[in-house]
Formats: structure tokens, sequence, C-alpha cells
């Protein structure tokens, strides 16, 4: 076991990802800074510059903070999450769902705090029961009520794609921290049932589902987003129709500077950018797990293996749904999608896992009750 410098491997993909979001955001915003009340086409260029610059600050603390010292705030992280959770119903709706706190113009995500703080509490709790996690009772019942409670607010909201990446984050923690597989396909039968009736519960979802499954019944209607973003991805071609020069960008595909942001990079830059973009995240997700698999403790091998798994799935999700994989969630790109408390709480996760990196035990295999 040593100390040593940070994973520089695990930093230049999340880098290189951070400067073709800021570029795209500048590309893919363009025509709805236009339209608002001062017309300044660099609107949302330069406040993603301002998150971009704070969440490299975060990531510079936590880079530098040791990460064991972060068990120590897995109690006020629990109250601070569910105080969190709670407090958004007291705001004002934003698109339908009670997601943000606002706060003199200033608007705040609680969820994508809560992510990171599930993943603390969960990596603190297993790595504590160690091998007990092979016993339901013992082991799982104590994570699996910090995921209902977590999830129960976050559906209220309702923010169902949120609550379905903190579902997936933490089946994919419980499956390397230990737990049988008999207790997981059990937990997965569950999940997707509660998932089904969280769906048939409300219209909206409904409307969603029929979309995904037949988006060319309702072309003008719930199909219109998933149509004009396939056609986007399709007219980009191989190299793409160029920088700045998206059609689809003007109006045709809604939140594109937000969710369907990878729509507008496969116009302009084509497959291979978006080939490109895919294998960063790739790359990156393949020195998280190394990170996870040579830390110098099961708290530290969780902790950057649910950092680097929730990373993975909403890139994964996002990009299902621009190209008509998967029903649309309202999950972003990460680092490339515009947006503040998303983007400032994922380069804070980054730099917990740089710092993890920093100590290394090559001989120790990757949470031994695993394989045993």
């Amino acid at each position: 076991m040593r100390k040593r410098t940070i994973d520089w491997y695990a930093l230049i993909p999340v880098l290189l990802l951070l400067c073709i979001g800021i570029i795209m955001v500048l590309s893919a915003s363009s025509p709805v800074s236009v339209s608002g009340e001062n017309r300044d086409i660099y609107r949302y260029f330069k406040k993603q510059l301002v998150w971009v610059a704070l969440g490299l600050g975060a990531m510079y603390l936590t880079s530098h903070y040791n990460y064991r010292k972060f068990r120590k705030l897995v109690i006020p992280t629990a109250v601070a999450s569910v105080v969190l959770l709670l407090a958004v119903f007291g705001f004002k709706e934003i698109n339908g769902a009670h997601s943000w706190i606002i706060i003199g113009g200033y608007q705040f995500q609680p969820s994508e705090f809560v992510k990171l703080g599930v993943i603390l509490i969960l990596s603190h709790i297993m790595s504590t029961k160690g091998t007990k996690m092979h016993s339901f009772q013992e082991g799982l019942i104590p994570p699996l009520l910090v995921i209902a409670v977590v999830c129960v607010l976050v559906v209220l909201e309702p923010d169902l794609g949120t609550a379905m990446v903190i579902a997936i984050t933490s089946f994919i923690m419980l499956f390397v921290g230990g737990a049988r597989y008999r207790h997981l396909a059990a937990l997965a039968v569950a999940g997707i049932s509660l998932a089904v009736v969280a769906i048939l519960a409300a219209d909206y979802r409904l409307d969603r589902i029929f979309a995904f499954l037949h988006p060319e019944k309702a072309p003008r209607g719930i199909g219109w987003q998933i149509i004009q973003s396939l056609y986007a991805i399709g007219s980009g071609g191989l190299m793409g129709v160029g920088l700045g020069r998206s059609m689809q960008k003007f109006k045709w595909i809604p939140e594109q500077h937000t969710d369907f942001i990878f729509s507008i990079v496969s116009e302009e830059l084509g497959f291979i950018g978006a080939v490109f973009i895919i294998f960063l995240f790739i790359f990156f997700g393949a020195r998280g797990y190394l990170i996870a698999r040579n830390s110098r403790d099961d708290f530290g091998s969780l902790f950057a293996c649910g950092i680097t798994t929730m990373i993975l799935v909403e890139a994964i999700i996002n990009i299902a749904v621009v190209t008509g994989s998967m029903p649309v969630t309202g999950i972003t790109l990460p680092f490339i999608s515009y947006g503040g408390s998303s983007l400032v709480f994922k380069l804070a996760g980054v730099g917990i896992l740089l710092n993890i990196s920093r100590y290394v035990n090559t001989d120790r295999q990757f949470l031994r009750q695993v394989n045993e």
C-alpha cells in the first residue's frame, strides 16, 4: 500500500467531457438564448462557465480531503438529505415537479446532493457490516431502509428518473458489497414491480411509455421529442453537419441544451463525435472501477464504485433516451448537459474518486467478501 498522486487517467476524460460540454451548450442553447428577454446568445454559455468553475473548485477541495473523514459526515448527510427532500414541497413546481429549492432567484436541486449522500451512507453501512452482508436481516435491511426512504421521497416530487438512478446505483453497490444473489434477485423483482406501479399511477408516465413504443402514432404530440431527436441523430451521418450548424436545435427539439444535448452533439459532430463521447465515459468507468478495486479499504472501494456507477448509469440512461432505446426520464448527460447542481455535485464526486485514487494497495482484491 502506498500514497501517490491522483489518477490522471480518471481525470482526463472528465476534463475532455467538460470542454465538449461547454462548446455544445453554447451551440445548442443559442436559439433559446436569443429568444430570451436580453437576447444574449451567450446567456446559458456564461452561466455554464460559472458552474464549471464552481464544480472544478469543489472537485479540487474534495480531491484534497481524505475520503475516510467522510465517515464522520454520515449522520449529518442523512439528516440533510431528508430535510432537503421534504423542503422542496415548500417551493413552486417547475416542469410539473417539486424538485427545486429556489432562493433569491437561484435554483438548487437537492436530489443531486442526495445521490452522493446515499452513496456515502451505503458505503459506510456496508463496509461496517462486512461479511454480514450475506444475511438479509443483519446486512441488507439497514441499507434497504435508506434506499427506500430516499426513493419514496424522490418519487413523490415526482421524479421517477432520479429514483431509478439511485435504485440502480444502490443495487450495484449491494452486489459489490457482498449481498447474496438470491437476495438481489428478489430485490430486482420487487424494484421492477414498484416501478411498474409508479408508472401505472401517473398518466403522463403511461404517455411516455406509449411515445417510446409508438412515437409515429403521435408525431405532433407525445412522440414529437423522440422523433425530432432521431431526425437530428440521423442527419449527423458519419462526420456531422458541422459545429454550430444544427437545424434541430431551432426549437424542433425541446430541452436541446439539457436532456437532449446528445442529439445535437450527434447532429453536429456525427457518429464519430458521439462515439468519442461514449468512449470517454467507458474509459472513465474503467479507471473508476480500477480505483475501487485497488482502494485501501472496503469503504473506499464502495465509495469509488458508487460514484463511478452513478455517473455511468446517468450517461447510459440519457443516451438510451435520446436514441429511442427507452422512455423519456429527464436525466441529463453528465458533464455535458447544461445545469448547475448536477455539474457541481458530479465534479465533487469525481474529486472524492481522485482522492481515493491517492491510496492504493495493488495486492488487494475488489472487496474480499464478494469472492467468499
